[in-house]
């Protein structure tokens, strides 16, 4: 039998045994996943449980909301709290001030989504300026628009209602801005002042920097001119930045209240959050009535974040990948 006969009819040599050295790495792989699923999932009961409390409440009687110890599960689930809140049946008669909450919640969608679309358009073309063209102060004048992070967004509550006060020709108010109330009081002056943010042009800069500007340069060489570029290249390709600059806009818009509080005095024009507020006011002890506009006014921002949550995720974990 010769060597090379020798060699292939050679069994093939077991694999050497598994080392103490060898199974650490496993052992510390399992300790470390056990360790953050003691933490996170004692976390996550801890912030979940107040809302699923909340919507267990919705469905339940006055009598049986406070009861010890409370009921998760409702015992005798019951729709009065919705009917009453929005005014509907027997159960909304006696509930103060419920006759508007359609509105607040149209007028909140009306808002919040054209402050969205108004952000998007308005912070994508401000961020491709920023991140794919070049001019003089460029990047100074981007540090400028970070700077305004800095500022403490009650500090800018006074100057922009003068400023609103004073639009000329709207409200009541001469070319000179005076006589009138100008846009307050108004939906122009809930959305107008939203329509551009400097953390949703910061989000989409850091995106697009990613972008390859080869990519641009074959479209200008197409013949494509520089918004055709922009809408047509540039903005496909920054979808997941624009699904995550769209949840944090439409849900700070959702929940704002400071400014709406300052902006609006006419009924027919509250949100949600500040009809709620002065709901509250009116139906101290109308829990079950409150319970249920909480809720109700929580699942659009719940909807929203479910539909785009892989967009989302995708867009802030992708954003600082090129500064």
């Amino acid at each position: 039998m010769t060597r090379s006969t020798a060699t292939r009819t050679r069994p093939p040599a077991s694999p050497p045994p598994a080392t103490a050295g060898s199974r650490r790495p496993v052992w510390r792989r399992r300790v470390w996943l056990a360790t953050c699923y003691a933490i996170l999932v004692p976390g996550a009961i801890l912030f979940v449980a107040p809302f699923a409390w909340l919507v267990s409440a919705s469905f339940q009687h006055m009598g049986d909301i406070f009861s010890w110890p409370p009921q998760w599960i409702p015992k005798n689930p019951t729709l009065d709290g919705y009917r009453g809140f929005f005014g509907i049946g027997e159960a909304g008669e006696h509930a103060q001030g419920s006759e508007g909450a359609w509105r607040w919640f149209l007028n909140s969608a009306f808002v919040a989504t054209s402050v969205t679309v108004l952000q998007l358009f308005f912070n994508a073309l401000a961020a491709y300026t920023f991140a794919k063209r070049r001019f003089p102060g460029r990047d100074a004048i981007f540090l400028l628009f970070l700077a305004t992070m800095m500022v403490p967004p009650q500090v800018t509550l006074i100057p922009n209602y003068l400023v609103l006060k004073h639009v000329p020709f709207f409200g009541g108010n001469d070319a000179l801005g005076n006589g009138g109330h100008g846009w307050l009081d108004s939906y122009w002056g809930l959305i107008l002042p939203g329509a551009v943010s400097a953390f949703g042009i910061f989000l989409l800069r850091q995106y697009m920097m990613s972008i390859p500007d080869e990519l641009l340069d074959a479209a200008r060489i197409d013949g494509a001119g520089e918004f055709r570029v922009f809408w047509r290249v540039v903005l496909p390709l920054c979808t997941p930045a624009l699904a995550a600059t769209a949840i944090f806009t439409f849900t700070y818009a959702w929940e704002d209240f400071l400014w709406p509080l300052i902006v609006i005095s006419s009924s027919d024009k509250y949100t949600a959050p500040l009809g709620l507020a002065l709901f509250v006011v009116k139906n101290r002890t109308s829990w079950n009535l409150l319970m249920a506009g909480s809720v109700v006014a929580t699942l659009p921002m719940i909807v929203a974040f479910l539909v785009f949550q892989r967009r989302f995720i995708q867009g802030i974990s992708m954003s600082g990948l090129k500064g």
